[in-house]
Formats: structure tokens, sequence, C-alpha cells
């Protein structure tokens, strides 16, 4: 395991040992064989997908304290980002990782089998059903999403997973500002409350990255999220 890595690690503050350097090393062999059939990840080289998936999955840490989660659910995962990293550092964590398309669940099941991840399932679907279904709605205390979507979506899709307080961490790239003050109308209607907003950059590529952090402080009404497609094409906001 590289001396860079570790080094990150180190400066994040979150615990490391041989067994879990093994284990994102095995997922970046993973990575690399299923990306050659199906389009996991851009990013490749071994530094770069160290820092800016595994590393960036793990800050996290500069925002809230882990060890309050027992459960949490990633959203729009993709190769497994932040849920595997998180649970390969926090391995009392339950957690479950969602996905729209069905390869990726089929990566995502070998990687848990490899890695030995108990109490980690991969779940095929889009948020906006699943949110729906009483054994997921309101039942995290951690929601995660690196996904691409607007604020006010994602909020639509994330927080419905919520328990009244628990907390949905969105990972966003630099210029987040103007996002939030989008989503600040989603969040009162869905039960969010903004506790802050974290900026920095990743320590060897500089790249700035964002951590918006919001509070679950209502229970999020029954007709939230709307049916499938619908967050995406028209986000809340203040003439709906």
């Amino acid at each position: 395991m590289e001396n860079k890595f570790i080094s990150q690690l180190s400066e994040l503050g979150v615990a490391h040992n041989a067994k879990t350097e093994h284990m994102f090393a095995k997922y970046h062999e993973l990575l690399l064989f299923w990306n050659e059939k199906m389009n996991l990840t851009a990013i490749t080289g071994r530094d770069e997908v160290f820092e800016k998936h595994y590393v960036d999955s793990l800050t996290i840490v500069k925002a809230i304290d882990m060890e309050k989660s027992k459960t949490l659910i990633d959203i729009g995962t993709g190769a497994g980002f932040p849920g595997i990293p998180l649970k390969i550092v926090f391995p009392y964590l339950r957690v479950i990782l969602i996905d729209s398309l069905e390869k990726r669940i089929s990566f995502l099941n070998e990687v848990i089998n490899a890695l030995q991840l108990k109490d980690t399932i991969a779940v095929h679907g889009r948020a906006e059903n699943l949110a729906k279904e009483e054994r997921y709605r309101e039942q995290f205390d951690l929601c995660v999403s690196r996904a691409v979507s607007n604020l006010s979506t994602l909020s639509e899709y994330c927080l419905p997973f919520v328990r009244k307080g628990g907390k949905f961490v969105s990972y966003k790239g630099k210029h987040a500002e103007e996002e939030v003050e989008k989503a600040k109308f989603s969040w009162d209607i869905l039960g969010g409350e903004l506790e802050r907003i974290i900026s920095f950059q990743l320590p060897e590529s500089k790249e700035d990255r964002t951590l918006v952090i919001i509070d679950k402080v209502n229970t999020t009404p029954t007709k939230y999220p709307r049916k499938a497609g619908i967050p995406e094409k028209r986000p809340l906001k203040k003439e709906e």
C-alpha cells in the first residue's frame, strides 16, 4: 500500500491497518477488471482512484462524527462511492447501496463478497420507488450521495430515507452555494434543515470539494418523493 494513501488517511484521522489497506487494494483490482466490461469510472490510475474515490468518500469525517451513525444508505452509489469505502473503514455500519442500473449491482455484489462485507446489501431500484417502502422509509441514521443531480432533486431522493434526528450529506464539487440557495425551499417541505457547508481541497490534486450537511428535523410528508422522473424534471421550488 502506497505511503501517500496511508498518509492521506492519517491526515483525515481515519483509522487503518493491514486488513483495510488490503481491502482497498482488492477493491481497486475489481474496479479495473469490471471497468473493462462496463463504464464504472473514468478515473482508473491508482493514485487518482485512491484519492478521488477513496479519500474523497472518507472526507465525510470532516463534517460529522461517524460513531453516531449505525445505519447508512448510499443513493446513486454507482461503483460504490462513498458507501463501500465508508463500510471498509467503519465496519460496524449496516449499509444499503442503491443504484438504478442492474449491471452495477452485479459489480457491487462481487465487491461485497470479495471483501466479505457483512451487513452490506446492494439494491437495484430507483430512490423514488424505494423511499415509499416501509423497510427503507425514514429508517437510516445517515444518507449519503455523490450523485450529480442538483441538490434540490437529491434532497427529494434522499431525505425520505433519513430518520428524524439523522443526517443527509451531499458530496459536491466547488460552487455549491448556488445549489444550496435553490435547495433551501425543498428542505422546508421535506423536513430538512441546513446544518453547515464545509469546503476544502483534496490533498494531492487540490481539487475543490464541498460537503453539504442537512439535518432531518421533521418527518417527510408521504407524497414525497414524487413519481419516478419528476424530481429531476421539476425540482421543488417556491412556485410548487
